[in-house]
């Protein structure tokens, strides 16, 4: 693999619009996913200065007078891993109102702080939020990934890609889209690095921001987690099953989702006022975490259908929800279940409420009834589904009548 810093991030064209009319972007996502990788480049091809709040001298002039701090910076600045100074972003957003200029301020953070209040409503209409996820299929490859706009452009060629077999498959999965572990060759090696992280985020990103002391409890919760990815969350079951006090696992689960160990995928229901209520799907943000949590390696994955199947599905919602970041178009990711326990994978909405259904089948041969979730869906959604895909791991791209297709997981970031 090459060296982190030669992968072209996709995000970076929408990161350079972004500063052009907004006077804040925040860039928000794992450490080490290559945030500040992401905005050296306009370092090196703009006039931005540069701070880091990992710097001992930065954070403690920003946390002892955060007006003072901001009143001496000379904008534009990149002010990085700013999760550990909320309070700046209050003094942030008093200079902006004072002198409203696009592109003053480039921020990036390894935890939501958007998550804290009253921090999210004072940069409110001032600052534009792009997420930096672990590098994706195409990015690896040097691709711009553009099936999301095939999708919902109805462009859906028939034609033929290249077919992915299990083992290629799984090693994709294993190997996650962290930049730095992919570009070790030896497998002990990626394992090491995957261990160290997952102990440093739990031992100190965790506990830097929040009020959770008991950090031993979260590998064991991380791990209970990946064995059940893809899932609907049932925290009465984790709560349960790990005996943890149902109050303290809403704050585990609300902390993972902040570092970015985990997200969740909200429920869709054609009426807008259930969306909050029903139960979400849980997946792990990057793959190769889940895999090393599990214990798995590329053949062991190979040789385990029940956790390949979910570990699948988990890899594909990933790689839509990474495009979705940078695609032309704007649209929102779901899950749907019905009543009657019909699914649809992932459910992509734009903004004007037309909807495309993906389910995510682990299979070389696709049939009708791989289509039943997505027939279900196209009848609630009636007018406003435009089309839906199963996507496989074949290599042709076959219509199962109108609007519905079966897609070759390689169209997902083939050119």
């Amino acid at each position: 693999m090459a060296p982190s810093t030669l992968y072209k991030r996709n995000l970076l064209p929408v990161l350079k619009e972004a500063i052009s009319d907004s006077p804040v972007v925040y860039i928000r996502g794992a450490r080490q996913v290559g945030k500040t990788t992401l905005v050296r480049d306009l370092l090196d091809h703009g006039n931005f200065n540069y701070l880091t709040m990992d710097n001992a001298a930065v954070l403690s002039a920003a946390s002892s007078d955060p007006t003072g701090f901001v009143n001496g910076l000379k904008t534009p600045v990149i002010l990085d891993e700013v999760q550990r100074t909320p309070n700046l972003l209050l003094a942030i957003k008093e200079d902006v109102d004072r002198r409203r200029t696009a592109g003053r301020y480039l921020l990036t953070g390894s935890a939501n702080v958007l998550a804290v209040p009253r921090v999210a409503d004072s940069l409110a209409g001032r600052m534009e939020i792009l997420t930096l996820w672990p590098l994706s299929q195409g990015e690896i490859a040097g691709v711009r990934e553009s099936f999301i706009e095939n999708l919902c452009g109805e462009k859906i060629e028939q034609k033929y890609y290249p077919q992915i077999n299990i083992q290629e498959l799984a090693s994709r999965i294993v190997g996650g889209g962290f930049p730095e572990p992919l570009g070790r060759t030896a497998p002990a090696r990626r394992d090491a690095w995957f261990g160290s992280y997952i102990t440093t985020i739990a031992e100190r990103e965790i506990r830097s921001i929040s009020m959770i002391h008991e950090v031993a409890t979260i590998p064991k919760l991380l791990r209970f987690l990946a064995s059940r990815t893809a899932m609907i969350r049932d925290q009465a079951q984790i709560a349960r099953s790990l005996g943890i006090p149902n109050t303290s696992l809403i704050r585990y689960l609300s902390m993972l989702e902040a570092v970015f160990f985990i997200y969740h995928l909200p429920a869709w229901t054609n009426n807008l006022g259930k969306r909050l209520v029903k139960a979400p799907k849980l997946y792990f943000t990057d793959t190769g975490v889940a895999c090393h949590l599990l214990g798995l390696n590329a053949e062991r994955l190979a040789g385990d259908p029940g956790s390949a199947g979910s570990l699948f599905e988990n890899f594909i919602v990933s790689e839509i929800c990474k495009q979705a970041t940078w695609s032309n178009a704007k649209i929102r990711c779901f899950h749907f279940r019905s009543h009657l326990g019909h699914e649809v994978d992932l459910v992509l909405e734009d903004a004007s409420g037309k909807i495309y259904g993906i389910e995510i089948k682990l299979a070389a041969a696709v049939t009708a009834k791989h289509f039943s979730g997505l027939k279900v869906l196209k009848t609630i959604a009636g007018g406003n589904f435009i089309s839906g895909a199963v996507v496989y791991t074949g290599s042709q791209v076959v219509p199962f009548g109108r609007d519905l297709y079966a897609v070759p997981v390689s169209a997902l970031w083939s050119k």
